[in-house]
């Protein structure tokens, strides 16, 4: 799935082609994918001009000229892809969007579990959405308020998009090994500098795959470089970069979990 720095490169992408453009028309090719349904999507997208590209947790987020907002969330094979581009004429595209001058915007998804919603306010974009840890809002003392009130494992709470959004698998793993914390450690049990350390990781992480275009391991994401940097996640079995012990893989909260049992015991 691709996850906060993934949504950041594609949403980087389409802005300048998409920014200033009137939707002139949407189709959907697969309504399921619309919220709350395909009329709803069509009519409030038909005619609106586009004044603001951006993301939200791992959505990406169009400002709409009337105030409305459209919110696309890729889940695990999405992807913007240009009339122009090869994608955009293959079997797995499911909506386009037709504007005023320029090509097309399509959504291609080949396992068809993307979503777009139209949503009249910022709230309904908001809704189900943590704090956005890349913001001034996510501070270590807000860190350390929504660890310290739970007893959840640290895995299973930075994959809540409730309360941290835009953290999937890969960079939860990889934030947790450069903090040095046990994934199944209980989040309430951490001091002060282990915040602080998680919190210093979380942003690092996510600031590299933004600039390393994310991480690609096959076609559902080709041209990101992030897996080059990659310390733990994938790499079970492998030793660890800073101890050389094996890389141990578990489940934690129903998903694959992959940490050094010596650093971060």
């Amino acid at each position: 799935m691709p996850e906060l720095p993934e949504v950041e490169v594609m949403a980087g992408l389409v802005r300048p082609r998409l920014l200033g453009r009137t939707i002139v028309a949407f189709e959907a090719r697969w309504a399921p994918q619309c919220e709350p349904g395909v009329a709803q999507v069509t009519e409030g997208l038909a005619g609106r001009r586009v004044d603001a590209v951006g993301r939200r947790g791992k959505h990406v987020v169009w400002s709409l000229d009337d105030g409305s907002f459209a919110r696309i969330h890729f889940r695990m094979s999405g992807r913007f892809a240009w009339g122009d581009q090869p994608e955009a004429s293959g079997p797995h595209v499911r909506a386009v969007w037709r504007l005023d001058r320029g090509p097309e915007l399509t959504l291609v998804d080949a396992r068809k579990w993307g979503r777009i919603r139209w949503a009249a306010t910022r709230a309904e974009v908001d809704a189900g959405l943590g704090v956005e840890p890349l913001s001034d809002e996510f501070t270590p003392e807000m860190l350390e308020h929504l660890a310290g009130g739970t007893a959840r494992a640290l895995k299973a709470l930075l994959l809540d998009q409730s309360v941290v959004a835009g953290l999937g698998n890969i960079y939860t793993d990889e934030a947790l090994f450069r903090a040095r914390l046990h994934p199944q450690r209980a989040a309430c049990t951490l001091g002060r500098d282990d915040v602080s350390r998680l919190h210093a990781a979380v942003r690092a992480v996510l600031l590299e795959g933004i600039a390393a275009n994310g991480t690609s391991f096959d076609w559902i994401w080709p041209g990101g470089h992030m897996q080059d940097n990659l310390k733990v996640y994938g790499r079970d079995g492998q030793p660890c970069p800073s101890c050389g012990t094996p890389i141990a893989r578990a489940r934690v909260g129903q998903r694959s979990t992959h940490f050094c049992p010596t650093c971060q015991a």
